[in-house]
């Protein structure tokens, strides 16, 4: 079983830069890798980057660049650290893990935190 819990969401204008953080807690074996989503209202949930447990990192295009993800294991906290944040990326954050070497399939979501972004 794994619990994790999402912060760091919050308000700011065009250009500014948020950290969202996700306290993973539980079963290592279900943290092969560990993901940060995202929802816009109307939209469909879209991936934005992935963290293996080799620390390899991926990124959807619209992040790379501008959005960096990371682990801090000692901690057991996953970063998305956002910068340069446009209207567009206003939406609801999820993280979420699994034991998929592929990195295509999540077992585990958090609670999500709310960006957004006014122009």
């Amino acid at each position: 079983q794994v619990h994790l819990a999402e912060s760091g969401g919050g308000s700011v204008q065009t250009g500014g830069s948020l950290t969202l953080s996700c306290v993973v807690t539980g079963s290592s074996a279900s943290t092969v890798c560990v993901a940060w989503y995202r929802q816009a209202a109307g939209k469909e949930r879209e991936w934005v980057a992935t963290i293996r447990n080799d620390d390899s990192p991926a990124y959807r295009n619209f992040a790379k660049g501008r959005f960096t993800i990371s682990h801090d294991r000692t901690k057991n906290i996953v970063y998305l650290e956002m910068n340069v944040l446009k209207p567009e990326d206003t939406a609801m954050y999820y993280c979420a893990s699994g034991a998929d070497l592929l990195c295509s399939d999540f077992d585990y979501w958090g609670q999500g935190t709310q960006v957004t972004v006014s122009s």
